[in-house]
């Protein structure tokens, strides 16, 4: 029995918490966590956690996504409540890290838009942009903006403006109208392409505000998200279960072939593939959106031979299931026999799960970093569930008791 530890659990995953709990061999944190008719949380620790090291288990799952903000509000409430209440060190668990792969959104690499100078021989006359420009800077010969006018509508008074006096066109550079004579209701487009938020920093932000000292988790989506923190990050891995499943449950798992469904997830794919002397094959997705709701008009290409081969699909996470299951229509077509996919965070939200029941996919395989029982219920024998309560129960116990917890990145 391990002594002078607190492990309490949120309201995420309660079977983890006492899957963990049973085997350090200790009971939960007595604690009450619940919400006001308002929608506020509610949080009370009832046991002591003076002097004592606390670990609060929560994962990054509400349930379709329709909880997670909540979840991850109750976790920063718990660990102020356990600093305030004096404990020595306070460890978030997090199996499944929230908001871990929003730094993976298509942001237009191309830089900065570029001037082009203007043409003295344009067309009609005009002058020419490659982007709508900002405001010039003033200067001799420039024409000076209208600045900021007193009213509601100030577009509308520039281009009243324009018309009274008779300006042309080429003196508004900020924006490019395609009709001036259209006084109400124009749209000017804008210089810049929308900014779009990466919650990860914010996100480690609020864990060390709320008084954080450690974080543990597993299979970080994006690895830069350890830099967001100013206290350790263990970023466990659930490879080794993925490989022992392969080696105790798929027939002739020699003559089987790895394949990273993308170009992201090839390291985790080949240190898998050469750990156990097989095949790697890559699907190589190419991703032209002309906005960031286009994400999932890709191009597929398979790169290696699966014709009459088992095929093993790794990732890190499902969460739409539209790329796992897009990969396993694509090895069918080349000739696959059977398709595994094996996943260290099955989330399935939306109609993931209708999408896998409908895929070519013949064996989904999954951690219990998120809740799996209505996953389960829905896809029966096709889905298998590992346990990770062991590997987060031994993290536990080596960093309690200042022990190296570098054997458990082991692949071996």
């Amino acid at each position: 029995m391990v002594r002078n530890i607190v492990v309490l659990g949120g309201n995420s995953h309660p079977e983890l918490v006492e899957s963990v709990c049973g085997i350090l061999g200790l009971p939960a944190c007595s604690r009450i966590l619940t919400k006001f008719s308002s929608g506020e949380s509610r949080c009370e620790i009832q046991d002591s956690v003076r002097g004592k090291d606390v670990y609060i288990i929560q994962t990054g799952f509400g349930g379709n996504g329709s909880r997670l903000n909540d979840h991850f509000m109750d976790l920063c409430i718990m660990i102020s409540a356990c600093k305030t209440g004096s404990a020595r060190r306070v460890t978030a668990v997090l199996p499944l890290f929230p908001y871990s792969r929003q730094p993976d959104l298509p942001y237009n690499k191309a830089g900065a838009p570029l001037y082009k100078a203007p043409t003295p021989n344009g067309e009609n006359g005009k002058k020419e942009y490659t982007f709508d420009s900002v405001p010039p800077t003033p200067g001799p010969g420039v024409p000076k903006t209208s600045g900021l006018i007193n009213g509601s509508d100030i577009a509308n008074q520039m281009i009243k403006n324009a018309l009274t006096n008779g300006s042309s066109k080429e003196q508004y550079t900020t924006h490019d109208y395609e009709n001036l004579s259209i006084v109400n209701g124009f749209q000017a487009k804008p210089g810049y392409k929308q900014w779009v938020a990466q919650a990860g920093t914010l996100v480690a932000n609020l864990l060390t505000c709320a008084g954080c000292d450690h974080v543990i988790t597993m299979d970080l989506h994006d690895p830069q998200v350890q830099g967001f923190f100013d206290v350790p990050v263990d970023n466990l891995y659930g490879q080794p279960l993925l490989k022992r499943y392969i080696q105790q449950h798929i027939p002739n798992w020699k003559d089987a072939v790895i394949i990273s469904p993308d170009a992201g997830g090839a390291k985790r794919a080949t240190a898998i593939a050469d750990s156990l002397g097989m095949e790697f094959a890559l699907i190589h997705k190419e991703r032209r959106p002309t906005k960031i709701t286009d994400r999932q008009n890709a191009s597929m290409m398979l790169v290696g031979n699966v014709t009459d081969r088992v095929c093993i699909l790794l990732d890190d996470i499902a969460d739409t299931g539209n790329t796992i299951t897009r990969a396993a229509k694509l090895l069918k077509k080349e000739g696959a026999t059977t398709i595994y996919s094996l996943l260290t965070h099955g989330v399935f939200s939306g109609d993931a799960i209708n999408r896998v029941k409908a895929s070519a996919i013949d064996k989904l395989v999954v951690t219990n970093s998120v809740p799996q029982d209505e996953h389960k219920k829905q896809l029966g024998s096709k889905l298998d569930v590992l346990d990770i309560s062991p590997i987060f129960a031994e993290a536990i116990r080596r960093v309690h008791h200042g022990e190296s917890i570098s054997v458990l990145f082991n692949y071996e």
